[in-house]
């Protein structure tokens, strides 16, 4: 799951966070143990002694020293027994004086060689969950959406009803969220505005990042924004980050298309993004209120033949949802 590094990075503080907390609380613990009973601390520290013999002899050049390794051995068994005698007196165990790792598998790293530990991937998964919730509403479920502000007259221009066609694109962006993998196809949302189009994209984004992939969602605006601070930061580590996320993350939003200043800069960023992704097998979500004659008209072939000749459309169809409402 590619993250972002602003999410990696908010991951990884948590969990150096929880690994102190947890070194802190070992430490608390084994310092009352003690207390009760400081003989345990002597025991402790007369184990150590007794291994660090045992080494010592092991190395020891000119002499053999298996004696001194077995008197080493027989010190620390008695330092054990006494131990085990005192633990039980306590009622306790030996699990009690071994400080517990924040993760048993990591120790708290949030890594095992190269690979991400999953407690790592969980607080990742919790952070993106927390930027999605920050951008998008609380009532952006699937469970909230409703057929019935479209209407079930067939549209004088296409000849269908909204209502039937709309039943068909909630469900096919119920299984898409549903059976989302990086294989799976991108998608262009289009129809007028107010037609649930943004509704149903922050649906696909919840679901999609509560299944544990990586999703970044945005407006266009909010897109060319980050890739021209990029443009004029050059050597700035963070703005670059900005726009590494769009490139390589499971699942790219992007909302509105259309409602931005069309610049020269602003078609070789999209076609980058759209391109790119393409390249890399990594699907995309675009909504938009332009028609395909109108994205035809606005963009440069190379974007529009990728958009159209490669994603799969839904079209919307109805009434502006937020002026019935208004």
């Amino acid at each position: 799951m590619a993250y972002s590094e602003q999410v990696i990075r908010r991951a990884r503080e948590r969990l150096a966070q929880a690994k102190q907390e947890a070194e802190e609380e070992s430490a608390r613990r084994l310092e009352e143990i003690y207390a009760r009973s400081p003989r345990l601390r002597e025991i402790e520290n007369g184990i150590r002694s007794a291994m660090a013999k045992v080494l010592a002899a092991s190395f020891a050049s000119g002499r053999d020293p298996a004696a001194a390794i077995e008197a080493a051995k027989q010190e620390n068994l008695e330092l054990q027994h006494q131990r085990d005698w005192i633990l039980q007196s306590l009622d306790l165990d030996e699990a009690d004086l071994t400080p517990q790792p924040v993760c048993a598998v990591c120790g708290g790293s949030g890594y095992v060689g190269e690979r991400m530990c999953e407690c790592l991937r969980e607080l990742c998964r919790q952070e993106q969950k927390r930027e999605l919730s920050s951008l998008l509403a609380t009532r952006e479920t699937f469970e909230a959406f409703r057929l019935d502000y479209y209407p079930e007259e067939p549209d004088p221009t296409f000849g269908v009803s909204p209502r039937r066609l709309m039943e068909k694109v909630y469900r096919r962006c119920v299984r898409y969220a549903r059976e989302f993998s990086p294989e799976s196809p991108s998608l262009l949302l289009t129809g007028g505005p107010g037609l649930g189009k943004t509704f149903l994209s922050a649906c696909i984004a919840r679901s999609v990042a509560e299944a544990g992939y990586s999703v970044v969602y945005d407006t266009a605006g909010k897109l060319f924004s980050d890739f021209e601070a990029a443009k004029f930061a050059a050597g700035d580590g963070e703005n670059q980050n900005r726009t590494r996320k769009y490139l390589a993350c499971d699942l790219l939003i992007v909302d509105d298309l259309g409602t931005e200043m069309t610049t020269q800069f602003t078609q070789s960023a999209l076609y980058q993004v759209v391109n790119t992704r393409l390249m890399d097998r990594l699907p995309t979500l675009i909504s938009t209120n332009l028609d395909p004659t109108a994205l035809q008209s606005r963009y440069l072939p190379q974007i529009t033949s990728r958009l159209l000749g490669t994603y799969e459309t839904l079209q919307f169809l109805g009434r502006d949802i937020r002026m019935m409402k208004k």
